[in-house]
């Protein structure tokens, strides 16, 4: 999964552990989730860390929801469930990974 270098630039927000946003572990950085998207630091400023393509989770036989355990965390138009250290979101008849 690659992520684009997009830079936040009008991201005046520094995130942290004390900042209220909830922070994701996301292969060898922390992404923070802030108004739908998430952040992570890079290089003195804040990217979008987002993926740039689509990666099916195969063998995922675990269905996610109200109660499943898992953390629920909005992300763009739908809901991303935190699980084993990433994110899986409902996509047709299968789970993406994130």
């Amino acid at each position: 999964m690659t992520a684009l270098h997009q830079e936040h630039s009008a991201h005046a927000h520094a995130h942290g552990p004390a900042c209220g946003h909830q922070a994701l572990v996301h292969n060898d950085h922390l992404d923070y989730v802030h108004d739908g998207h998430l952040h992570r630091e890079h290089s003195g400023h804040w990217d979008e860390c987002e993926p740039g393509e689509h990666v099916a989770h195969s063998g995922h036989a675990h269905e996610h929801g109200d109660g499943c355990g898992h953390p629920a965390v909005a992300h763009g138009d739908h809901v991303d469930y935190v699980h084993e250290g990433h994110r899986h979101a409902a996509h047709d008849d299968h789970w993406d990974d994130h």
